[in-house]
């Protein structure tokens, strides 16, 4: 592992617990570009890893410190998310640059971070966010193409479990709203557009084939079993 160290960095809020992974795209041109930035003190915006596309994996920011990568977010009622998480970046030019796949290489680099994170911190696979997540107006790293399944096979975040009675009887959107409220997504009673982004970062995670759609069936049902999966 390389070591680069940010200026970008304060101390943690003390009453907050450390509870989350945030997953986030570089969204730059090179991988220079992406650390270049982050480790620019006028930047104001660093991560605790940066892991390549070949796997090479660079720290920029302690795990005791807080890393500015979350911005302005929210999950489950906490809006200090910085504070709340340790930030992983992925080199990938992203959707304004050429969005492409992850290579296996960095996906696997990335499995063996999240596990000894995870161990060392004691996180559930519930931990694992992506930044449209708990930024679902203004994100959509790390996006459609991040293999969110095959990470939660291995304990690395969630996947519904559909059950039979998951698809039915349809409802109007505002079951939808309650759901994602209930998992963890900033959805203000009121507020359609920001739940309507909700959705759109629920389905870019859990149901990709569906992106940009208001409301499936299928969106629904897996929204139903992910809320079950969440308590």
């Amino acid at each position: 592992m390389k070591e680069v160290p940010s200026p970008n960095f304060n101390a943690r809020e003390p009453d907050t617990p450390l509870q989350y992974i945030v997953l986030h795209y570089t969204g730059m041109k090179t991988a220079a570009d992406a650390l270049a930035h982050m480790t620019t003190s006028g930047s104001e915006v660093s991560a605790h890893y940066m892991i390549d596309e070949d796997g090479s994996l660079t720290r920029l920011v302690a795990e005791e410190d807080r890393a500015w990568h979350a911005g302005k977010s929210f999950w489950r009622g906490e809006r200090d998310i910085n504070s709340a998480s340790i930030g992983i970046e992925l080199v990938n030019p992203g959707h304004l640059f050429g969005y492409r796949p992850f290579p296996p290489e960095q996906i696997a680099a990335l499995k063996d971070l999240l596990r000894e994170i995870m161990d060392r911190h004691n996180l559930p696979p519930s931990c694992l966010l992506a930044h449209s997540d708990i930024a679902p107006t203004r994100k959509e790293d790390p996006g459609e193409l991040f293999p969110w399944e095959e990470l939660a096979k291995e304990d690395m975040g969630l996947w519904p479990d559909l059950l039979p009675y998951d698809f039915g009887p349809e409802k109007e959107a505002g079951e939808a709203f309650a759901l994602l409220r209930h998992i963890g997504y900033d959805c203000p009673d009121g507020d359609d557009s920001a739940c309507f982004a909700a959705l759109n970062a629920f389905q870019r995670r859990y149901h990709p084939e569906a992106l940009m759609e208001e409301l499936t069936p299928e969106t629904l049902a897996r929204l139903r079993a992910l809320a079950r999966a969440t308590g």
